[in-house]
């Protein structure tokens, strides 16, 4: 299958967790490595096609909005929702209009990822399969990620079916903010805010969540200490 030609980058977010650094600015701007966290997510799209990339905001969004102006190499929209934070899934919904009803990338805006080989997204596309997934999550094994601090979430099948983790008090894999969707599934949802995570389970209980593992070092970059750490193995 080709790679999808749009993407959602999920920078809506208030960054609680990475105060004081976003007392004054979005957690999607704060810099790892020399660069701003959405555009470690951004290039890597441009890299694969992506022709549109769409972005939520929310807190500071007047610096997000002017930030993403500067890049050239990409259609960026702005998905506004600035009145009231819509969670995961609801933003995904809010965004239909510039989205569209092909299957996409959504990304979170806080990962970043050191990986040998073929580049992540291009393997990503390559997976996917509408015939037998209406979602495909990056997954990644606990000891090739740095900043999680979950239990892990998900079990996986020899099928590459996945199963949450549900009531178990630990699951191998950490679901990585990377995945390519069938919205249609999240538009059709009746609620205006909601998370995606009730589009997995439901994907999940129909067979057709799918996970893909890989190589190399997967990092959340949730809060100054997993910055401090992100930045040291990527320099």
């Amino acid at each position: 299958m080709s790679a999808p030609r749009t993407a959602m980058v999920m920078a809506a977010g208030l960054g609680t967790r990475m105060r004081p650094l976003t007392d004054s600015r979005p957690k999607a701007l704060i810099e790892v490595a020399g660069k701003a966290l959405i555009d470690h997510v951004i290039d890597p799209l441009v890299e694969v096609g992506v022709e549109r990339v769409v972005v939520n905001v929310h807190a500071f969004a007047d610096a997000m909005e002017a930030h993403l102006k500067a890049r050239r190499d990409v259609e960026v929209r702005i998905s506004d929702e600035r009145a009231r934070l819509l969670e995961t899934g609801g933003g995904i919904k809010h965004a239909r209009g510039l989205l569209g009803e092909d299957p996409i990338f959504v990304c979170n805006s806080d990962y970043v990822w050191m990986k040998p080989g073929r580049p992540a997204l291009e393997e990503l596309a390559a997976a996917w399969d509408p015939s037998r997934m209406d979602v495909l999550l990056t997954v990644i094994p606990k000891d090739r990620t740095l900043g999680f601090d979950t239990p892990g979430d998900f079990f996986q099948a020899p099928d590459g079916t996945l199963t949450h983790r549900g009531e178990a008090a630990e699951a191998p894999l950490h679901c990585f903010g990377i995945e390519i969707i069938d919205p249609t599934l999240i538009y059709i949802d009746p609620r205006e805010a909601f998370t995606q995570r009730d589009t997995w389970l439901a994907a999940s209980a129909r067979k057709r969540l799918h996970g893909l593992q890989f190589e190399g070092l997967w990092m959340q970059v949730g809060d100054p200490a997993a910055l401090k750490l992100a930045e040291a193995r990527l320099k």
